[in-house]
């Protein structure tokens, strides 16, 4: 076998055992919770919260952020490689607070399905229904969680018809919650019928023993709670409400599962799920609508950049997703919007904060090049064959301040912390075209403006002062257009990094009232969450 093919038919091989997917919930919901019971039930820690390898010195935490420890929220996304049944699994943990939901819609371009957390008590949440969105937009495969289900909460039934009502999910579920919630005795497993009874571990720090119980002891042991369970489950049997693996892959339906991630009650069934439900990597369309098969040559994109992780050596990681082919530490690549050759020779597998250098890579995977100054998010690496990925489109701005250094002694620190922050996406940045060099600072909610403060004074050393301003909504222009504007009060246009000219405008109504008035100037919506290229 030459070794280009046997490159290619490892590259298949290797992408069959990836399994790639984001969590997504709203704040509270326990996703952090069940992300580290994740690594737990892998063997990746040998207590919640402790990394086996460094003998528990250091928290295997997916909120590395000193801001996120303190506040007890995920602020930014992080990437969790681990092994399990003999699978790479690639967790992406989210944020869950609406106002980051853009960090984790450029995770979602590289997921290959979601899991969806909800609170058995608080259900779905209307401040992260734009993340669901995006999912179905996407057509992403997304498995539920109900999570929580050990503490009183909302009837599970009433439950599945809001996620089919608002979310435009149809929910399968798999196992089923024998007792009230708050009384949580285990779970009915519909595959089978049987009953797993959760046994509790000191504090959630250990796996959890289950006992795996035939129908008849189960509704001698367990009385009323089991036969309200199968009562339930045989409704659920009328209305067809049964796992289906290809209304699954195509983000129609979803199989649903209920535990608790405190506790430990139905994480396995939940991993376990991982394995055998979600799609692995598969071909990834390109920019031109073509497949861009798997045993091709190596290409990826790049949809994360984050400084800092490690304060003692204060660099900053590019996030690629593989794509296709076999990454080897060392090739060099064609950084695609430049056309020039881009090393690869500190690339490292990223576990929350820690990295470890990694040699080979396939499709499904996650690579950290560390100090990649050339990338921006979005950005196009491959090898031999030309490839361009869609890009990662932006969400619509709502808020609008004007940022200054408070000391103009820390100007320069005030532009590399802005700069840095500017590529890896904390907030948009615009400025005057024409030279203005004063920026400002655009984003989704206010707490971006409160992580771009925080971090630029601890990390770069240089106290912001914002200023809101008056704008209210803002719309993609074009120079023509922008010319026009400039003769109107109460208008402002600002260009993105990314070269997009923003007009600014104070009231939506004068916005009405020009597209009424002059149908010929360009002033299009800027491209939202559920506007997928």
């Amino acid at each position: 076998m030459s070794p280009a093919l046997s490159a290619a038919v490892a590259a298949r091989a290797e992408a069959a055992r990836r399994r790639t997917f984001a969590i997504i919930s709203h704040p509270d919901a326990g996703k952090t919770t069940l992300t580290e019971k994740f690594l737990l039930y892998a063997g990746a820690v040998a207590e919640a919260g402790a990394v086996k390898a460094r003998a528990g010195q250091r928290r295997a935490r997916s909120d590395w952020m000193a801001m996120e420890q303190q506040r007890g929220i995920s602020i930014t996304s992080t990437v969790l490689q681990f092994t399990y049944r003999d699978h790479v699994v690639n967790l992406l943990d989210t944020p869950g607070h609406r106002d980051f939901s853009e960090d984790t819609y450029r995770v979602l371009a590289a997921a290959d399905a979601a899991i969806m957390v909800l609170d058995v008590a608080k259900g779905v949440e209307t401040q992260t229904l734009k993340l669901f969105e995006v999912c179905r937009a996407r057509s992403l495969p997304v498995l539920t969680f109900l999570n929580k289900c050990d503490r009183p909460g909302r009837d599970p039934l009433e439950l599945l018809d809001e996620i089919e009502a608002e979310i435009g999910l149809r929910p399968t579920p798999v196992t089923w919650p024998v007792g009230e919630p708050g009384d949580l005795r285990g779970v009915l497993d519909r595959r089978d019928g049987s009953f797993v009874r959760y046994e509790r571990s000191a504090h959630g720090a250990t796996a959890a023993s289950e006992q795996r119980l035939d129908p008849v002891r189960a509704a001698a042991e367990e009385g009323d709670a089991w036969r309200q369970a199968l009562e339930a489950t045989a409704l659920l049997d009328e209305v067809g409400a049964t796992v289906d693996a290809g209304s699954f892959l195509a983000g129609e339906s979803s199989p649903l599962f209920v535990g608790s991630a405190l506790t430990n009650f139905g994480v396995r069934h939940l991993l376990d799920a991982v394995v055998d439900l979600a799609p692995p990597a598969t071909a990834r369309v390109d920019a031109s609508g073509a497949l861009r098969a798997l045993d091709a040559p190596f290409a990826g994109f790049v949809f994360k950049i984050q400084a800092n992780m490690d304060p003692a050596h204060r660099d900053h990681v590019a996030f690629v997703r593989v794509c296709s082919g076999r990454f080897t530490r060392g090739m060099t690549l064609v950084h695609g919007p430049s056309g020039r050759p881009f090393s690869t020779k500190y690339a490292a597998s990223v576990f929350g904060a820690d990295r470890d250098t990694i040699d080979v890579a396939y499709p499904g995977d996650v690579i950290g090049l560390v100090n990649a100054s050339d990338l921006q998010i979005g950005d196009t690496l491959y090898d031999a064959e030309p490839v361009t990925f869609p890009p990662i489109a932006t969400f619509a701005p709502e808020l609008f301040s004007v940022a200054r250094p408070r000391d103009t002694g820390r100007h320069k620190q005030f532009q590399r912390g802005l700069a840095q922050l500017e590529r890896e996406g904390v907030v948009q940045v615009l400025r005057d075209p024409d030279g203005d060099r004063v920026p400002v600072l655009a984003a989704v909610g206010a707490m971006q403006f409160e992580v771009f403060s925080h971090r630029l004074m601890h990390e770069f050393g240089a106290e912001v002062q914002l200023a809101p301003t008056a704008v209210s909504v803002a719309r993609r222009t074009d120079r023509v257009t922008m010319q026009e504007l400039r003769q109107v009060r109460g208008t402002r246009v600002l260009v993105r990094a990314d070269g997009t000219l923003l007009a600014l405008f104070e009231s939506p109504y004068q916005l009405q009232r020009l597209v009424q008035d002059h149908p010929d100037w360009c002033l299009e919506p800027v491209l939202g969450a559920g506007e997928v290229p």
